[in-house]
């Protein structure tokens, strides 16, 4: 293969210090910027944080008893404002 055509990869360090920027709410550019990666290179993590995600949920969340479930933050994005809540839905999500 020409040398041209191959890509660098991350390492482990600057995998996990990528995930930990962006679990903590940065931004794309701004994980970037803190990592001295192009934000490029974030975004084309992002499907192989995905699938490593789906895989650890696949194993780990079997057959479960659970009577009870808390999502914590869930609603930081959903139906944020008021002006955004479809008419069906006004007053359900209080």
């Amino acid at each position: 293969m020409h040398t041209a055509y191959i890509m660098n990869r991350l390492n482990k360090e600057q995998r996990t210090k990528i995930i930990a920027a962006l679990v903590e709410g940065n931004s794309l550019r701004a994980t970037a910027r803190m990592c001295d990666v192009e934000s490029n290179t974030v975004v084309k993590l992002l499907p192989q944080i995905g699938e490593a995600c789906a895989a650890f949920q696949d194993k780990a969340f079997r057959n479960l008893t659970c009577k009870r479930i808390q999502w914590d933050e869930l609603w930081s994005l959903c139906y944020a404002k008021d002006k955004n809540v479809p008419t069906d839905k006004k007053g359900q999500f209080r």
